[in-house]
């Protein structure tokens, strides 16, 4: 079972990214630019200043190969398997 704790974007996953980048050419800015993302967010992203739980920030670690990308759901998600809906 994953805790909250393994579902942030760890320092080494980031240099890695950041590594990846740098080894393609590209800049960190058009990496963002690119995939329509804030540079400042991919910035935050890279150095670790962002759990890169929803949003910006995870669309952007899973498109730097730093989280694993999450099946899309189909509807609202709910904690009590009992509340969603057919």
């Amino acid at each position: 079972m994953l805790t909250m704790a393994d579902t942030y974007a760890t320092e080494q996953a980031c240099k890695e990214a950041r590594k990846r980048l740098e080894m393609q050419g590209i800049s960190v800015k058009a990496f963002a630019l690119r995939h329509q993302l804030s540079p400042s967010t991919v910035y935050a992203v890279l150095n670790g200043q962002k759990k890169c739980l929803r949003g910006e920030a995870h669309r952007s670690a899973v498109l730097l190969g730093i989280k694993p990308a999450t099946p899309a759901s189909d509807g609202p998600v709910h904690p009590d398997p009992a509340r969603s809906t057919p």
